[in-house]
């Protein structure tokens, strides 16, 4: 399992295939930026945006790795096209379990997006068209960040607390939105799950209950876009589904792509799924 999603973050580099037939600008790409923490638990991303005035739509790009491995490096072929095609693109470090169990990379997660509102301003962000992505892993907490609110108690303690971590739109690729699952590979359970949540499912049921986004996906949910390989047997294809149809019966909008033949991580029809994302996020956020 922990192998095959950190292969998952390889594709990543072949993100800027879908660049040559989208328009393109001049960026500039800003690295190592301190959005929460001091000395040496700081937290850094980094940021790529046009070099016109603005104020851009943004978007987060969170990475993969089992919540276990990965680092915001992995996405910066993604943020640099999604800056070429009018984006202020953010790729942020969020903290790994074991060490540092869930909540915690959601609390970074939301920490980021609050540091960029507060820095709107200086980095021409409209604060309204703010969406996230993620792969795996980082497709989860996209996910977290699209359904849970303030009294959801996610928040943390990383800084801007009068700032929202809303996002406006979320695309998930192969993300799990179930983590209570009882059809996980033994493998996953062990090096991925009980890291995670300090335990497995019948130890720790309400743990896993409350890392799920499944659990959050109610009324007022930005637009959704899941993107699934339909052979995919890491994340089952369930996920995206099952978290579509919660958002749809709450009111909300969300559609699922599975791609035929792909499994996971998505490989032949990774340049398809790439041209959704960018379609879908264009028209929620650049409208």
């Amino acid at each position: 399992m922990l192998k095959r999603l950190l292969a998952a973050l390889s594709v990543l580099t072949l993100f800027p295939a879908i660049a040559d037939s989208q328009e393109s600008a001049p960026i500039e790409l800003l690295r190592d930026l301190v959005f929460t923490g001091k000395g040496a638990k700081q937290l850094k991303l980094d940021l790529a945006r046009p070099t016109g005035d603005g104020p851009y739509p943004a978007v987060f790009c969170l990475h993969g790795g089992g919540w276990v491995a990965g680092d915001r490096h992995q996405m910066e072929q993604t943020i640099k096209v999604l800056a070429a095609h009018g984006y202020v693109a953010v790729s942020p470090d969020y903290r790994l379990a074991p060490d540092d169990p869930f909540p915690a990379s959601l609390e970074d997660c939301k920490a980021a997006v609050r540091w960029l509102r507060a820095n709107a301003t200086r980095f021409k962000v409209n604060t309204n068209r703010i969406g996230a992505l993620g792969f795996a892993a980082g497709g989860h907490l996209a996910c977290l960040l699209g359904v849970t609110e303030k009294t959801d108690g996610f928040e943390g303690k990383g800084g801007n607390e009068a700032e929202s971590s809303r996002v406006q739109a979320v695309v998930s690729f192969f993300g799990p939105t179930n983590l209570a699952r009882t059809d996980w590979d033994p493998e996953a359970i062990e090096k991925n799950l009980v890291p995670l949540l300090g335990g497995k499912l019948e130890e720790r049921a309400e743990a896993y209950r409350k890392a799920s986004p499944l659990t959050y996906a109610r009324k007022g949910s930005p637009p959704f876009l899941f993107i699934h390989g339909a052979e995919d047997r890491i994340v089952l294809p369930a996920h995206s589904q099952e978290m579509a149809e919660k958002l749809k019966a709450a009111g909300g909008t969300a559609r699922v792509v599975l791609l035929e033949g792909e499994g996971h991580p998505l490989r032949d029809k990774l340049r398809e799924g790439l041209a959704e994302m960018m379609a879908f996020f264009d028209d929620q956020l650049k409208r």
